[in-house]
């Protein structure tokens, strides 16, 4: 977590650092610039290489025309300026549609070395492909080394599991303390039951030793009146 926010903290400064004219545009073509370049290792980008220098040339020289704009100093208008950005978003998109490839293509080849380098570029939407990753990942432990994006998304699966964990346990700390409580209540209400039946068979009683007793006196009393 303190990697992501220390990640999304340097996002932001480089974003900060652009120029701000266009930088909706942009910003997503200079901040993904560095990644682009880092293509350039993968060994079946080498012929890629040419192409991706030129557009990193491009982009710094474009860059700076940008803070010359913003800071009045341009002999190019605003309008060029803007041309030239939607020109460098189209390559950047390209590079992006070329990472995905690859990505696609690692899993379909079972190539580790490309699915780490791929996922870890930033080029793609991780988190559209995570089941992906994680699946593959798991399918291939012993080849891949758990870094970045993996091992974020491992500590994240993690994480999860305990809080469900958690709250499985919390719930059955709640059935059972639920359970002890009906056992409880079943049983006062058993007693209230057998109080009720106990008192109702004490008043029967009452009731029909009275009802003998008056019976008593009365025929008592004929006895005395016939003699």
């Amino acid at each position: 977590m303190i990697k992501l926010l220390i990640l999304s903290l340097l996002a932001t400064l480089l974003m900060a650092q652009n120029p701000k004219v266009y930088s909706i545009l942009g910003d997503v073509v200079y901040s993904n610039v560095a990644k682009i370049e880092k293509l350039k290792e993968i060994p079946s980008y080498s012929k890629n290489k040419r192409l991706i220098n030129i557009y990193v040339k491009e982009v710094s020289h474009v860059k700076a025309i940008g803070f010359d704009i913003q800071n009045g100093s341009s002999k190019i208008d605003k309008e060029t300026y803007l041309k030239k950005i939607r020109n460098l978003a189209k390559t950047n998109d390209f590079f992006h549609r070329a990472a995905l490839n690859s990505f696609q293509n690692s899993l379909i080849k079972s190539d580790s070395e490309l699915f780490s380098v791929i996922v870890n570029s930033g080029l793609i939407h991780t988190n559209r492909y995570r089941s992906d990753i994680l699946h593959y990942y798991n399918a291939h432990i012993d080849d891949i080394n758990s870094t970045g994006v993996i091992q974020t998304f491992l500590d994240e699966e993690k994480e999860l599991k305990l809080k469900n964990e958690k709250k499985n346990e919390k719930n059955k700390k709640r059935q059972v303390a639920y359970s002890k409580k009906k056992v409880q209540e079943d049983k006062i209400k058993r007693l209230r039951q057998n109080d009720i039946k106990k008192e109702k068979a004490l008043e029967e009683h009452l009731e029909k030793e009275l009802l003998n007793e008056k019976s008593e006196i009365r025929k008592e009393q004929l006895e005395e009146l016939s003699q």
